[in-house]
């Protein structure tokens, strides 16, 4: 009787659909480099949310920086075993997809309505010959700048430097304090990013054709030779004695006025907020200086592309997954608990679980879309190819930490790594 009865039904509402809903048991195996700290603590909550929704979580992470990640989903794909999805952004979703089959998203997203919701700028890194392959996560603002309460206090600051030149002066009243005035753990990426961070405030300009359109006379061209003499100035104030640490170890003394300033994209916020420290009482948040006189942001946006596979368990869960990672819930969640910006821009960081810096960072983002200053981060794989952007790293990164090599000497060994690697 049993069986006559699964008959009938399946007669009526589709035999794939009755099989697969008969003896799909959803799952999602996923790949991220988010193992701790407030990065872990958001991917804990999208994997609570996963399985209330109805699929068995799997998150296999992967410490360490974007190409510690990548390794492991190479040898995934290789061996024919990629995961339901996995952490990827900016022109890596475009080159590996050429790699392996992608999942075609956009039933699930037009179901959603979550195109609309979107920056177009997110969309467009998302999709691959016009069809939606990955979902973007969360937006941070790479040109954030934190300042310790204790040290700005000491020097009788009380707003964040608006330009490089009142950075400057700030740092040389905290060395006349005996405060060390940046805190820099000297890991390759952050070299990078203070690059690209000084870059763009000097000009919004400069740095799209050098770094996001690599035009060699930009490249070879003032604006950064300036850039480079302002990373060697900054060299000064960081201690030669934290080459190679993170730079969250160096949280509690900044929060204790030892060091001044932190450069630091909006995760640390998420790890701030995960310490107990206030802003505004421990600490201060905002844009990085900027002499355009219009709002400026450059974003780092993690993407979940999902790959295609022949197993219905994990068809399931990628739905489920997807429809997870469009909700204005998980938006809102992941979020507060990271110290991001949410991806939907019908989100409201009105709430208390949301920092004034996180709002900030929201204001920036809007404010430098309408005026044409949103560009993408270099040290974080969104402006470039991870082969060019390695590229560009070495070179800075032996020039954060090699004093003999001047600014002239450094941007011509930029200009000769980008013609290599191109």
């Amino acid at each position: 009787m049993l069986s006559k009865l699964f008959v009938a039904a399946c007669l009526a509402c589709g035999l794939a659909v009755c099989a697969t809903a008969s003896h799909a048991q959803p799952r999602v195996s996923v790949i991220s480099q988010w193992s701790a700290g407030a990065e872990g603590d958001a991917m804990n909550q999208f994997g609570v949310m996963v399985t209330q929704a109805g699929a068995t979580w799997e998150h296999h992470p992967v410490s360490g920086f974007t190409t510690d990640m990548m390794n492991k989903l190479r040898a995934d794909i290789i061996a024919g075993r990629p995961p339901s999805a996995s952490q990827l952004k900016g022109p890596e979703i475009q080159a590996w997809s050429a790699i392996a089959p992608t999942v075609d998203l956009d039933q699930w997203v037009a179901a959603a309505d979550y195109e609309k919701t979107v920056p177009p700028e997110l969309v467009k890194l998302h999709k691959v010959k016009g069809h939606w392959v990955a979902l973007p996560l969360q937006i941070y603002r790479v040109n954030t700048l934190f300042a310790s309460k204790v040290a700005m206090d000491k020097i009788g600051a009380k707003a964040l430097p608006k330009t490089w030149e009142e950075f400057n002066a700030m740092a040389e009243k905290m060395v006349q304090a005996g405060i060390t005035p940046i805190a820099q753990g000297g890991l390759a990426w952050a070299d990078e990013m203070d690059l690209e961070v000084v870059l763009l405030g000097m000009s919004p300009d400069a740095y799209k054709r050098a770094f996001m359109d690599l035009d060699e006379n930009t490249l070879a061209g003032p604006q950064v030779l300036a850039a480079f003499t302002q990373l060697r100035k900054m060299t000064g104030w960081m201690s030669p004695s934290n080459a190679g640490q993170h730079w969250s170890v160096f949280i509690p003394q900044l929060m204790k006025g030892e060091y001044g300033f932190l450069m630091m994209g909006g995760w640390a916020s998420g790890v701030l907020k995960r310490g107990n420290f206030v802003e505004g009482k421990d600490y201060l948040c905002g844009s990085t200086p900027n002499s355009s006189g219009k709002p400026i942001f450059d974003m780092n946006a993690d993407g979940l592309i999902f790959w295609k596979t022949s197993d219905p368990d994990y068809q399931a869960g990628q739905k489920i997954t997807a429809q997870v990672a469009m909700s204005k819930e998980f938006n809102l969640k992941f979020s507060q608990i990271n110290g991001s910006i949410p991806v939907r821009t019908d989100v409201d960081l009105a709430g208390a679980g949301y920092q004034d810096c996180q709002r900030d960072a929201e204001a920036g983002l809007h404010g430098a879309i309408a005026a044409k200053q949103l560009v993408m981060s270099l040290a974080h794989n969104m402006a470039q190819p991870n082969s060019i952007t390695a590229a560009m790293r070495d070179v800075v990164t032996e020039f954060v930490h090699n004093k003999t090599i001047t600014p002239e000497e450094g941007q011509k060994r930029l200009v000769e790594a980008v013609d290599s690697a191109r």
